[in-house]
């Protein structure tokens, strides 16, 4: 597989790295159309990963993978992969793998410091326009009368 393995771990950034063995894998019958093949052969693949409890994965990456992943992780912390785009058993783990890895490597870059700056000239004439108009509706109301009969 070309996903940077070496000695058992799989590469995700120049600083992180997962071991093989915290992988586990489930082979089941895959879903929709394909006839007989389909029907007898297990070749969609689940991964699972427990991110919480990796020791190899930083807390800020796990918290920020929580966003990433969506439904994909369990309130736990185990993210689950099921991947059934091939005809091949090991082609399918391949592609679970390497979306685990493209998951890790969103979530370990971190969010773009937001730099906070004074309002424009225009922001603020906009914001004092609508307070203005605001102001106008609010006084010219005002109380129902009965008229007379």
């Amino acid at each position: 597989m070309g996903l940077g393995y070496a000695s058992g771990m799989i590469r995700v950034t120049d600083t992180i790295a997962i071991a093989e063995s915290e992988l586990m894998f489930r082979f089941l019958p895959a879903q929709g159309p394909g006839g007989q093949h389909v029907n007898k052969v297990a070749t969609s693949a689940q991964l699972t990963f427990d991110a919480a409890g990796s020791p190899l994965l930083p807390e800020p990456v796990v918290r920020r993978l929580r966003s990433v992943a969506g439904r994909r992780m369990t309130a736990a912390g185990v993210v689950i992969i099921r991947a059934q785009r091939y005809r091949s058993h090991e082609r399918n783990k391949e592609d679970a793998v390497e979306r685990l890895v493209h998951l890790l490597a969103r979530a370990a870059e971190p969010p773009p410091v937001r730099v906070r700056h004074a309002p424009t000239r225009g922001m603020i004439e906009h914001r004092l326009d609508e307070k203005r108009r605001t102001a106008t509706t609010k006084r010219t109301r005002g109380a129902v009368r009965d008229e007379p009969e």
